[in-house]
């Protein structure tokens, strides 16, 4: 009984990493102005939130565009959505998306054409972000 007792609580001390590690984050950067690499950007930052996995997509150059309030974007199938509509899905799912510090000077835009919610990142803080251990990174 006594090694029953050893070799179960070796056994839950082993098993105890697994349950302490940190939930999974995305980062999804998006510089492409390819309406259908938007779109598979988009529609794999939607599953991981699905997953439960915490998602933050910056937007920069041809990506940037899709954060502005008056540009438009072509709808795909099969979804029939356009890359913009489906940011706009992860956004009120709870994806924190943000244009690239680079973004609005060069393109001749201030934050008040942006999307409501879309922010300016600040990028100390989003290399910090995507160097942490537990955040995965794909960039489009």
């Amino acid at each position: 009984m006594h090694k029953l007792s050893i070799a179960l609580a070796l056994g839950l001390a082993s098993a105890l990493p697994v349950h302490a590690q940190s939930p999974a984050e995305l980062f999804v950067g998006i510089n492409s102005g390819v309406t259908q690499t938007q779109g598979v950007a988009m529609v794999l930052a939607s599953q991981a939130l699905a997953q439960k996995a915490a998602v933050r997509v910056l937007l920069c150059s041809d990506g940037g565009q899709l954060a502005v309030k008056d540009k438009e974007s072509a709808v795909l199938k099969p979804m029939n959505k356009s890359p913009k509509e489906l940011l706009q899905g992860l956004m009120k799912a709870g994806a924190k998306v943000e244009v690239c510090a680079l973004f609005l000077p060069n393109a001749d835009l201030k934050p008040t054409d942006l999307i409501e919610g879309i922010g300016v990142a600040k990028p100390a803080e989003v290399a910090a972000y995507f160097l942490q251990p537990n955040v995965k990174t794909l960039s489009y």
